[in-house]
């Protein structure tokens, strides 16, 4: 009976099959309360699991529900909703991370047999995006906030993201929002291996940095500071080229050294002078790095750092094509769980996307939108796991990365991508500035029946 109701959906919604294939890859309840059980410190589990909260929390960053409460409400759990918001309220960080973290583990593999995800933009290197992600202001439903007047933030992640796989390698939650993300770096360099190939803003332009990337044999690529590292000028400038957003120059500089007997750390500046300046109208943008030039010319370096760009619309989908922000939660634990949950769920939006696109080359011309995917994941999911039990998919739990990855292949391959596809918007418009109103223009308003009935706007009126 079940293999009908899914052939049926596998005929009229093939994405939502694929979707659900992923989602037991991303977030098996198994390996969830593992995770659970061997992060936790203070937390324990009674009779809520924790694989059961995050299965909550997913309907709300997925958009099957709008609210915690509400899919509380549908659930089938035995514990009131005031336990359910507790042990949320109470998530810890490293499991948390623990989460983010097994699940590109999980998932890295079954991508890798793709073609489509396989290239690398650095053969034999690990590219990794490393940015902060501050949380925007919660609703003040905590008692002790309801007389402020301003903003409440309920933290920050630091994000590191692989651009080659599409997914988010490790994300580090913290509750304190106004810590500056340099000190979450911390944490993360243990992570660093030789060779890796790290990129970052300029707030991550710091001596400490570059001397930490030397010291485990990694490199950065970074963009300067106007006061940091502030290096010394040690060689001319020099042009080498262009690339598709202006002219490249580099020149060598280094930064002294810091104790007794250690050598000047020898980097290399490149400086792309801009066809078009920025929206802050910066016309030059400047790069350092320790990446030698036998590895990267000073051209292949500066198009790499404009892949910084690619982790900058991830936070972008994660808010568009998914609820990763939810202002209802203000305790910043809850935050932080769903923004990490909707981090998880986008991992398999990743892997559904990769799939449709290996199985349709169309889309090297046509890309998808993840958007589209979540809506289309959106509008049928909750028919399927209403119509199909949980342990339907279990049997999958088994498969190996490249037996996972002919599944969804051939499930993908069912997919028609023209529904799912990109519609960018032209860039030959450019955005024009509103410039300055006087508030007693901008609180004027008008009724738009009344001025297409008369075909004109009489801007004196109002």
């Amino acid at each position: 009976m079940f293999d009908k109701v899914v052939e049926r959906f596998l005929r009229l919604s093939p994405v939502t099959v694929l979707s659900r294939l992923a989602v037991q890859r991303a977030l098996d309840p198994t390996w969830l309360d593992q995770v659970f059980h061997q992060h936790r410190d203070r937390t324990y589990q009674k009779d809520l699991l924790f694989s059961s909260v995050i299965e909550v929390t997913s309907h709300v960053v997925l958009g099957l529900q709008p609210s915690l409460h509400a899919a509380y409400q549908q659930a089938s759990l035995d514990v009131s909703f005031q336990a359910l918001y507790g042990k949320v309220g109470r998530t810890e960080p490293s499991v948390l991370r623990a989460m983010v973290r097994g699940s590109y583990e999980r998932l890295a593999p079954v991508v890798e047999n793709w073609a489509v995800r396989a290239r690398r933009l650095v053969p034999g290197h690990r590219v990794r995006i490393f940015d902060g992600n501050d949380l925007p202001a919660s609703e003040k439903r905590l008692a002790l906030l309801r007389g402020f007047r301003g903003a409440a933030l309920p933290g920050q992640s630091l994000v590191v993201y692989d651009p080659d796989l599409d997914l988010v390698v490790d994300a580090l939650p913290w509750a304190d929002a106004h810590d500056h993300e340099r000190t979450l770096m911390k944490e993360m360099m243990a992570e660093v291996q030789p060779g890796d190939i790290n990129v970052a803003d300029r707030a991550f332009s710091t001596r400490d940095l570059l001397r930490q990337h030397r010291q485990r044999r990694a490199y950065l690529i970074v963009r300067e500071h106007g006061r940091n590292p502030n290096p010394t000028e040690v060689g001319r400038r020099k042009f080498v080229g262009r690339v598709d957003t202006g002219k490249v120059y580099v020149q060598p500089v280094e930064i002294p050294a810091e104790q007794p007997g250690e050598k000047p750390m020898r980097l290399r500046r490149i400086e792309v002078h801009l066809d078009e300046s920025t929206e802050d109208g910066e016309e030059v943008v400047r790069i350092l790095t320790n990446v030698p030039k036998r590895l990267l010319d000073a051209k292949r370096v500066a198009e790499i750092y404009r892949k910084r760009w690619s982790i900058e619309g991830l936070f972008q989908r994660l808010e568009a094509s998914l609820h990763s922000e939810v202002r209802s939660l203000g305790i910043p634990a809850a935050a932080l769980l769903a923004f990490c949950t909707a981090v998880v769920s986008f991992h398999a939006l990743s892997v559904v996307q990769a799939a449709i696109e290996q199985a349709h080359p169309i889309c090297a011309q046509q890309p998808l939108s993840t958007f589209y995917v979540a809506t289309e994941l959106r509008r049928t999911f909750d028919g399927l796991r209403i119509a199909v039990p949980p342990g339907y998919w279990s049997e999958h739990d088994l498969q190996s990365p490249a037996q996972m990855a002919q599944t969804l292949l051939e499930v993908a391959a069912r997919v028609d991508p023209a529904k799912l596809r990109k519609h960018p918007r032209s860039t030959r418009k450019k955005k024009k500035s509103k410039g300055y109103a006087p508030a007693s223009e901008v609180r004027r308003h008008i009724a738009t029946a009344r001025a297409r009935a008369a075909g004109t706007v009489n801007y004196d009126s109002g």
